[in-house]
């Protein structure tokens, strides 16, 4: 420590290029934390799939139903336990897409498949017994403040579903779900009566996909293959896979944004690298007299680059200290921001966790002692009068 203000006096010897530093440091760390948090909340669902889940649906895509009548056929098939059918209603709120939040149509024995979910027994028969009834998740109700007993309406942006008027919802009862033994499960989403949308569009409406629950996980590839099978040759198509396998081709729609994220924080970390190890190197070049005199001094050659690198892990400090400052700014305001908030206000989990903290500070760390080394260990090979003759 008594070295501390030998090395800050150094720092502010020229405080425009340390500024400059430390602020390219803050940058390459803020888009870092900003990056993996946000990765992180866009893959927090693959933790609450469950290995007795599969989910079927249309060969080619999402977007297109399948017949009602597959669930009756699929119910048979061995290893089958359960099975149920949801359907995305697209429904916005206020009419206004900065409310959006994910809400499905679903049958009754939806909670039975979905165990997580946990729900008041007398919330449950209040559902079961209201046709307009709804349940939704634990941070859904606190973000909209919304109560058991309170009213609101949604218009689906799906054409079939769009009926000239609102659909009407009551809540009926708040989901939980212990995120201890079953992490990743969302909370977010709005649950209604299947019923209540075939009976207020007058139509018959097709399944967007259907969720079965398996006795032996071991047994999920064999039980897919059953299942698309009776399908070959029907004009609608399947494909079932484990709800893990599901979830994560749902993710991959956006692209593969853990190899674009990651590569976009890895280009910058290397570029920020490279600065900061040419500024310490020009540090270093500039003070060849003042190392000399200290190697004279008595200041040993360790001492001399152990010195070096404190300036340098300094600055990775303030850097670091700066970048993690805005990058939690930015995360709190984001879902409120007049684009992007309608994208990144859906994602349950958007918040930094300490392991991203950790992991950034150290990385800030640790590139300040890369950016430091080659400049250290110069400081620390060379003789006091190659130094002085350089001068």
């Amino acid at each position: 420590m008594k070295y501390l203000p030998f090395v800050l006096k150094h720092l502010k010897k020229n405080w425009v290029r340390t500024t400059s530093t430390v602020l390219a440091m803050a940058l390459c760390i803020f888009l870092f934390v900003t990056l993996e948090t946000i990765l992180k909340a866009v893959t927090w669902g693959l933790q609450s799939a469950s290995a007795t889940r599969i989910v079927t649906r249309h060969q080619v895509s999402l977007v297109f139903e399948m017949p009602l009548n597959y669930e009756q056929k699929i119910a048979p098939v061995p290893g089958v336990k359960n099975v149920t059918m949801m359907n995305w209603f697209g429904g916005v709120y206020r009419n206004d897409m900065k409310y959006f939040f994910a809400n499905f149509a679903v049958e009754d024995n939806f909670f039975q498949i979905y165990s997580e979910y946990i729900i008041k027994p007398d919330e449950m028969k209040a559902y079961l017994e209201d046709l307009r009834g709804c349940l939704i998740g634990r941070k859904l109700a606190e973000k909209r403040g919304w109560k058991v007993g309170d009213t609101f309406q949604l218009e689906s942006n799906i054409p079939p579903y769009r009926v000239g008027k609102p659909f009407e919802f009551v809540v009926r009862g708040i989901v939980d779900a212990d995120q201890v033994q079953h992490p990743g499960t969302d909370l977010n989403s709005m649950y209604f009566h299947y019923k209540y949308l075939y009976e207020s569009t007058g139509r018959r409406i097709n399944a967007g996909m259907f969720v079965e629950q398996i006795d032996d996980p071991n047994q999920a590839g064999e039980i897919s293959k059953k299942i698309d099978a009776m399908f070959e040759n029907s004009d609608v198509q399947t494909r079932t896979e484990t709800e893990a396998a599901f979830t994560a081709g749902f993710i991959a729609m956006a692209g593969n944004l853990a190899l674009l994220l990651r590569g976009i924080g890895l280009a910058v970390s290397f570029t920020i690298l490279l600065v900061t190890a040419n500024t310490m190197s020009m540090a270093v070049r500039e003070r060849r007299n003042e190392i000399a005199v200290l190697k004279t001094l008595g200041f040993s050659s360790g001492l001399v680059m152990a010195l070096i690198l404190t300036e340098a892990v300094t600055i990775g400090v303030l850097g670091g200290l700066i970048g993690l400052g805005l990058g939690r700014v930015l995360i709190v305001f984001l879902p409120d921001a007049p684009v992007l908030g309608q994208i990144f206000g859906q994602f349950p989990e958007l918040g930094f966790s300490a392991q991203i903290v950790v992991t950034g500070f150290a990385t800030a760390i640790l590139l300040g002692l890369l950016a430091g080394f080659v400049p250290a260990f110069n400081a620390y090979r060379s003789r006091i009068t190659d130094m002085l003759r350089q001068v």
